[in-house]
């Protein structure tokens, strides 16, 4: 994308407008790196790496990146065999292998997205964790940048032999500087280092009685800084442990500087691999701050849609920014937008053009969803005066050269913006000028944005096939902008009328409008009246748009209440039905209680049919509970349409669809005069012959007999069930439902095989069974029953 373009459209501020989010100032130095591609698939990548950034900082996980360390010097310094690398050098490295390290452990969060994650994996694998390494010099240096004295033993014995030596020299000025007389003393007496010696102040009257070596002098030269003779040869052996001192240093650091070299490679890796994580967070922070919604690319011969556009360096000013919604189909390859001066025309060319730009370079823009933008191969832009005078240019001759150039270079895939087309010359030659350069981009296929204020030029969609009109809106009462964009609409430049506003004498006024063309005069007339009717019909869609969604809203609260009486009804209905069949299932208790103290009695014959009967007469009425809890239960679902029975015989085995419970699919279990026992899965029903129709099996069905829980008795119940293989938590709807079986098949006791094990079954067990009122009594069982891997319930 062409340098003078991105600087007329202020490339460069945005890049640092972006740039100040990031967390460190390489992450910000990559960002003004940033520049325009038209690579769709690099684009789009970008975009995506950007939107899963902002996921990763803006989720549960408020992932932030870790300082950036500038290692660039070091690692050039590596590639020179042999070069050893500095302490502060050192330290750097240090501080990024920290870095390096925190930020892959924080990429290990369960709150960071898999998704996020894997769109940034090529950087998360690249940081480098090398513990060894950081350990040695987290041993080595200090977090001033100095060796410390533990790096080694050597190092240690010399700082301590200085220290003493250090030590020794100065308690001998010390006693030096006491003897002297006052009268060579100088008013501060305390050792000093000149030159690397420790020395003594004394006045120049003095230098004969203390004799040694002056290394400096006062300002005023009055006093001099000696180093007596008894302190030459201390002097001389703190010099040798300096010396010794830095050789060690070198050593030590030429060392570590070998231990880091091997992982040069990996450093640099995950030095650019931090980089572009601060410069992804720092775009993502950029999209969340001025919420910029997600885009879609397309090629730019399929136009654009931007809805909601608003200019980043305009929001970024703090200035309420009206939000601008633009879209270009494919056949429209020319938009000429016109209007009055400070209606916003400029800005928005440049918004365009800057959206172009950002969004190619992988930075999101101010736009809200579903906005496309089409991807440009270049951006021209001439706006703006360019008038030059060291080039001796005009601004009609800058304008010109400009659009020559883009005349010369634009394809079919460019994004050309002119500001004021055919201004700067003669009205009539400026519209016919200007006409011929727009016809010819739009017969290019260019997609060309164009400004101006010339009527002539308004004419041209009416003339050219893929020019449309287009204005900012202006409030003729006010006569002040809305910057609202029509499209479709030429814009009047509201000239005579500002001058009205402000005052010009009437009378100069009636001549000026006087002179106006007759074709004029009828076009801004024209234009007032589309306007006043663009207004009065987007206020009365506004209007309806309001309307019906207070009627949506209306009607959704009345569907919601008539949903929640009819919820309540079906509420009140069941619990009363689940009351009535809790007390119909407490009476046949209480029968069974009765049956068993009759059997026990001398009138056992004749109390059994009597209890059987009183047996049948509270399941039929318990079944008939059951059935309507069920037909109230399949009101809330969705209904099918109404199956009507066929006719055909039923007969035990067939899969029927039962049209009371709203055409569920059942298996015929048995047929008895004029009803039948349906099953639903684990469900046993009696429902009336009538009402079933002839189904298909359900798919994976087999036409097989199972064991089914219900309230008419069990035909065939077992005895005897094995829990060995099952867990502890897995094993109550299999005990409760053979105790149910057990219970209706009229068992007198039943058999539990737990096996042995840790104990944990049988515990289980017993606690179930000590709960359950039909269980009169338990115990393990005998030695020839199993032992303690059986337990035998007595049912009552």
């Amino acid at each position: 994308m062409n340098a003078h373009a991105l600087g007329v459209l202020e490339f460069n501020a945005a890049l640092d407008l972006v740039a100040g989010f990031a967390s460190s100032s390489l992450g910000s130095e990559r960002v003004r790196q940033a520049a325009p591609r038209s690579d769709r698939e690099w684009i789009e990548r970008e975009h995506a790496r950007v939107s899963a950034m902002r996921s990763m900082s803006e989720g549960d996980a408020r992932w932030r990146p870790q300082q950036v360390v500038d290692i660039a010097p070091s690692l050039s310094r590596l590639r020179v065999e042999g070069a050893s690398l500095s302490a502060l050098d050192l330290l750097a490295v240090r501080n990024f292998l920290r870095s390096s390290r925190l930020t892959a452990e924080s990429f290990k969060s369960d709150k960071i997205p898999a998704v996020a994650l894997a769109m940034i994996r090529g950087e998360v694998d690249a940081m480098i964790a090398a513990p060894r390494e950081e350990a040695a010099l987290e041993r080595a240096v200090d977090d001033e940048g100095n060796v410390r004295d533990e790096a080694s033993p050597a190092l240690r014995r010399i700082r301590r032999e200085m220290r003493g030596a250090q030590g020794d020299i100065v308690r001998m000025l010390e006693r030096i500087v006491a003897r002297l007389e006052s009268r060579f003393q100088v008013p501060d007496m305390s050792v000093s280092v000149r030159n690397g010696r420790f020395v003594i102040p004394i006045r120049r009257e003095g230098r004969s009685v203390v004799g040694g070596i002056v290394h400096d002098t006062s300002s005023t030269g009055g006093t001099l800084f000696v180093e007596p003779p008894a302190a030459v040869e201390a002097g001389n052996r703190i010099r040798e442990l300096e010396s010794e001192e830095i050789e060690e240093i070198e050593r030590i650091l030429a060392e570590l500087t070998e231990v880091i070299r091997p992982v040069r490679q990996d450093l640099a890796d995950a030095f650019e691999a931090m980089l572009v994580l601060d410069s992804l967070y720092a775009r993502a922070q950029f999209a969340t701050k001025l919420k910029c919604g997600t885009i879609e690319f397309a090629p730019a011969e399929q136009g654009f849609s931007i809805l909601g556009g608003r200019h980043p360096l305009l929001i970024a000013q703090g200035i309420s920014v009206v939000p601008f919604d633009l879209t270009l189909e494919p056949a429209e390859r020319t938009l000429l937008i016109s209007g009055p001066n400070t209606g916003g025309k400029t800005v928005l060319l440049k918004s365009l053009g800057l959206f172009a730009a950002m969004a190619q370079s992988g930075i999101p823009v101010p736009v809200s969803n579903e906005s496309r933008l089409a991807i440009f191969d270049n951006v021209y832009a001439d706006v703006g005066d360019e008038q030059s005078i060291s080039s001796s240019l005009s601004t009609f001759s800058a304008h010109l050269r400009n659009l020559a150039e883009v005349l010369k270079s634009a394809t079919s895939s460019s994004l050309i913006l002119i500001d004021e087309l055919g201004s700067g010359t003669d009205p009539v030659e400026g519209a016919a000028l200007g006409g011929a350069i727009l016809e010819a981009l739009t017969i290019r296929g260019s997609l060309s944005i164009a400004t101006t204020h010339l009527g002539a030029l308004k004419e041209l969609a009416a003339e050219v096939n893929g020019v449309v009109n287009a204005s900012l809106q202006f409030d003729s009462v006010a006569l002040a902008p809305t910057y609202r964009l029509i499209k479709g609409i030429p814009g009047r430049s509201y000239g005579l009328s500002i001058a009205r506003r402000l005052a010009l004498p009437e009378d100069v006024l009636e001549r000026a409008e006087a002179r106006l063309p007759t074709g004029e005069r009828d076009i801004n007339a024209l234009l007032a009246e589309l306007e006043s009717r663009q207004q009065r019909l987007a206020e009365r869609e506004k209007e309806a748009a309001e309307i019906a969604e207070d009627a949506k809203a209306r009607a959704r609260r009345v569907a919601e209440r008539e949903s929640a009486v009819r919820e309540r009804e079906r509420n009140a209905e069941r619990d009363a039905r689940k009351e009535a069949r809790r007390l119909l299932l407490d009476a046949r208790a209480e029968v069974d209680k009765t049956i068993r103290e009759l059997r026990e009695s001398a009138a056992a014959a004749a109390a059994d049919e009597a209890a059987r009967e009183a047996r049948r007469r509270m399941e039929q009425l318990a079944a008939a509970e059951g059935r309507a809890l069920a037909s109230l239960d399949a009101e809330t679902a969705p209904q099918p349409e109404e199956l009507k029975p066929d006719g055909s015989a039923i007969h035990e085995g067939d899969y029927v669809s039962v049209g009371t419970l709203g055409g569920r699919t059942a298996q015929v279990v048995e047929l008895r005069d004029g009803d039948a026992i349906v099953a639903f899965g684990s469900v046993k029903m009696t429902v009336p012959k009538a009402a079933l129709s002839h189904a298909s099996a359900p798919a994976g069905a087999e036409r097989v007999h199972v064991a089914i829980r219900g309230d008419i008795p069990e035909v065939e119940a077992k005895s005897e069930i094995d829990l060995r293989g099952l867990r502890a938590g897995e094993i109550e709807d299999v005990v409760m439902q053979a105790v149910d079986s057990a219970v209706r098949a009229d068992l007198k006791s039943l058999r539990i095989i737990h096996g042995k094990g840790t104990g944990a079954l049988r515990e289980r067990v017993a606690e179930m069974l000590r709960k359950e009122s039909r269980v009169a009594s338990f115990r393990l069982g005998a030695w020839n029953e199993g032992g303690a891997g059986v337990t035998v319930a007595e049912l009552a």
